[in-house]
C-alpha cells in the first residue's frame, strides 16, 4: 500500500474545504462589495472650493436655489455659473478661487463639478416624485448644511431604497420643510417619533403615496 488509509477522505475534506471557502467569498463579495462599502465616504475634491456648510448652513441658501431643477425633474441639476454669479458679482468677485467660476460665465460654459451621488444606470431615480411627496434631501444626502465639502454619506444601495419604500411614514415630512435639514418635529425625542407617526401614516394617506417596491418601479 503507497498511501495511508486516511488519504481515502482527502478528496471529501477538500471538497467540503473548497464548498465553504467559495461560500466564504461569494458572501464577502455580497455584503461588501456594495455601495454601502464601496461608495458611502466618497468625497471628491472639486474644481471650485464651494463649502454648502457656510451657503446653505450659515447663510440658509435653500438647496432649491442652486439645484433649481429638483422640483420637476428627474435630475437635481447642477449649478450653472450664472447662478454661482448672481452673488458673486458682487461678493469676493476678485477672489482667486473663484476663477473658474467667472470664465465660465463669460465663456457661457459649465463648470466642471464632479458629481457625488450616482446610482448604476439600470436604476430609475426621479427626484421630483420624493421632494414634492415630503422625502426630504436629508434622508439620502445626510446634513449636507453641516459639511465644507459635499460626500456621500448613505448607501444609496437597494436595501436602503427599499427600507424607505416600505415604510414611508416614517421618513415624510411636510413638503414646506424638505429643504430645511435640520428640522424635526419636536426636540422631544418620544414626541417627536410620535408625532412622525401620526402625522406621517396621515401624509401617506392624503398624498396617496405609493410604497411601490416591485423590480419594476426602480429597474425600467
Amino acid at each position: 500500500m503507497i498511501f495511508p488509509k486516511w488519504t481515502n477522505s482527502l478528496p471529501l475534506v477538500l471538497g467540503v474545504f473548497a464548498a465553504l471557502a467559495g461560500a466564504g467569498v461569494a458572501a464577502g463579495v455580497t455584503i461588501y462589495l456594495t455601495p454601502k462599502y464601496t461608495r458611502a465616504g466618497y468625497q471628491p475634491v472639486q474644481p471650485v472650493p464651494f463649502s454648502h456648510k457656510i451657503h446653505a448652513g450659515q447663510l440658509g441658501v435653500d438647496c432649491r436655489y442652486c439645484h433649481n431643477g429638483v422640483e420637476k425633474s428627474w435630475f437635481s441639476n447642477l449649478p450653472g455659473a450664472s447662478t454661482c454669479m448672481n452673488c458673486h458679482n458682487q461678493v469676493l468677485k476678485d477672489d482667486l478661487r473663484l476663477q473658474i467660476v467667472r470664465d465660465s460665465a463669460a465663456n457661457n460654459t459649465p463648470v466642471p463639478w464632479v458629481q457625488v451621488h450616482i446610482v448604476p444606470d439600470y436604476v430609475y431615480f426621479n427626484h421630483s416624485v420624493h421632494v414634492t411627496r415630503g422625502i426630504s434631501c436629508v434622508e439620502c444626502h445626510g446634513r449636507v448644511d453641516q459639511m465644507d465639502e459635499v460626500r456621500e454619506v448613505k448607501s444609496m444601495s437597494m436595501s436602503f431604497c427599499l427600507d424607505c419604500h416600505r415604510d414611508p411614514a416614517a421618513h415624510i415630512r411636510p413638503t414646506d420643510k424638505v429643504t430645511k435639514l435640520d428640522w424635526q418635529w419636536s426636540t422631544n425625542a418620544a414626541e417627536a417619533e410620535h408625532l412622525q407617526d401620526v402625522n406621517g401614516k396621515k401624509f401617506v394617506h392624503d398624498w396617496k403615496v405609493e410604497s411601490l417596491q416591485s423590480c419594476s418601479a426602480c429597474h425600467r
